[in-house]
């Protein structure tokens, strides 16, 4: 599904992470984890080509299409526009810029919503809703983009536990059902708990492979001590061998 090569991501030839090497394979999911300011979000940008390499690439499965969930935070909720119209934007492969969504895509937008059991919102205005209920409708909107990839960005942050283990037993059933899921998390027990594979992501990879393997006290360590090493004045790194 990708292949990341000695990439090497940041702003104004500012490095957030460097000489990363990763294979995703179909049919992954895929918790990325570490510190805050280690690029996790940085790397997801890369990926969906948001960000140009300064060196390195990301070579990506032709013709696949890709669902990209940024922080719930970043969304701008104060737009006036309902549920329902929110979700149905999930269908823009299928309508374009300009098609109106039909009588048999509003079935599909209902039927997302009655997934993530919004369906009773679903003529609520997106602002009007709580964090977690707007949760759920996001990830209703990104089932519907029907994509081979879903990333998504802190996807349970400031959620309660039930309603998180919920909705990543919902990735868990779409990754079932075929899709590669890249996710980047906080919580260790949802990781330990639903996610086969993980990296730990402190500017370089600290470790990647099976979780129970990865997921260790002495990575995690290494991965926060590395959080206190940054300097935000430093160049463009090179490799040496």
């Amino acid at each position: 599904m990708l292949e990341i090569k000695n990439l090497t991501l940041g702003y104004s030839r500012h490095p957030i992470v460097h000489h990363l090497n990763l294979s995703v394979a179909d049919g992954e999911m895929l918790a990325v984890i570490g510190p805050n300011g280690g690029g996790k979000s940085t790397l997801l940008n890369g990926i969906m080509g948001i960000l140009k390499p300064l060196e390195g690439s990301v070579e990506k499965k032709p013709g696949i299409r890709i669902a990209y969930c940024q922080q719930a935070s970043q969304i701008n909720k104060s737009f006036p526009i309902t549920v329902r119209e929110f979700v149905s934007l999930g269908l823009w492969h299928r309508t374009g810029l300009f098609r109106r969504v039909d009588r048999s895509m509003l079935h599909l937008v209902d039927s997302a919503l009655e997934k993530v059991k919004m369906r009773k919102f679903a003529g609520e205005n997106i602002g009007d809703i709580s964090g977690g209920q707007f949760q759920r409708v996001v990830f209703a909107r990104v089932w519907l983009q029907d994509a081979d990839l879903i990333m998504l960005d802190e996807p349970f942050s400031a959620m309660d536990e039930p309603t998180s283990e919920e909705l990543a037993g919902l990735l868990q059933e779409w990754n079932r059902a075929g899709k590669t899921i890249i996710t980047v998390m906080h919580n260790l027990n949802l990781v330990r708990r639903f996610f086969p594979e993980t990296v730990i992501l402190a500017r370089e990879i600290i470790a990647s492979g099976k979780t129970a393997e990865c997921v260790t006290a002495e990575n995690i360590e290494k991965a926060v001590n590395s959080r206190y090493q940054l300097d935000y004045t430093a160049g463009l790194c090179t490799r040496t061998e």
